[in-house]
């Protein structure tokens, strides 16, 4: 994959990958990830598009969040990519999705948008209840006590009825080394990134704006009825969408089963 550069509005630097050729997709990762970590999802697309991966504001190679951070300024990212490489197709997953589906909003340039559990909050679904501890362990230098207060926060169900010091022992060797280390590095950005979602919770009715077709994409597990009502409610905001359910797929779907879902959005943005 070859590594290039854009600048936003803001003067900003962002470096985002390229693979591939035909229609053109932008790639849009979501928290604790860089477009490096999407490499395989990207290839995946690039059997029939030219993809260009996203590495969003503070990570992979592009410039700092900066002092007056919104989702604005991200939303500036997106559209200065989009500029550039004429791209009519946008993916987004988790946070990366929540970017997305803001950047579109009354944007008549893009075609086709495809969202993987995207980072909205409906009814409070995304709790930001853990931010102030987690800020706190940062602050004190215990950045794998502030990591499990995330996950413990943002995915209770995922992360079980396992005791902190459990997790403590456990983590650093269920995760990479490396890969662990990226997302301690990454995780002030995401505390930010959270607070955006706070901010516009149960505004998703303002997606009725986007007029380019909609697939939305989650997993099925862990099986989650709450989970599923926030994207059914989310799906009933879009004008023109589709809906479809990987049953053994998680979260970070993209990731681990990048064939499956690259399939799926193929097949989306090639449909007439």
């Amino acid at each position: 994959m070859n590594q290039d550069f854009v600048t936003s509005a803001d003067g900003t630097r962002l470096s985002y990958l390229t693979a591939g050729n035909g229609p053109t997709v932008l790639v849009v990762p979501g928290a604790l990830t860089t477009a490096f970590e999407f490499e395989g999802f990207s290839r995946e697309l690039a059997r029939n598009f030219t993809v260009h991966t996203l590495n969003r504001r503070g990570r992979g190679g592009s410039g700092p969040q900066g002092a007056a951070y919104s989702i604005a300024k991200e939303c500036e990212d997106i559209i200065a990519l989009q500029e550039k490489t004429g791209a009519e197709y946008v993916f987004g997953h988790s946070f990366g999705g929540f970017v997305t589906l803001e950047a579109v909003r009354n944007n008549p340039n893009l075609k086709k948008i495809a969202v993987y559990e995207p980072g909205i909050s409906i009814d409070g679904s995304l709790p930001v209840g853990w931010v102030a501890q987690c800020r706190s362990e940062l602050d004190q230098g215990k950045d794998l006590d502030a990591f499990i207060t995330f996950i413990r926060g943002v995915s209770p169900v995922m992360s079980g009825k396992m005791p902190r010091w459990l997790l403590k022992l456990v983590l650093p060797l269920a995760i990479k080394k490396d890969e662990l280390a990226l997302k301690l590095q990454l995780l002030p950005c995401t505390i930010r990134e959270h607070a955006e979602i706070a901010q516009r919770d149960n505004t998703y009715s303002d997606y009725r704006e986007i007029s380019a077709g909609i697939l939305l994409l989650y997993g099925g597990r862990p099986k989650s009825l709450k989970n599923e009502r926030v994207m059914q409610k989310l799906g009933r905001a879009f004008q023109h969408k589709e809906m479809l359910q990987f049953p053994k797929l998680d979260h970070i779907g993209p990731e681990r089963k990048p064939q499956e879902v690259a399939e799926a959005l193929t097949k989306f943005f090639l449909a007439g």
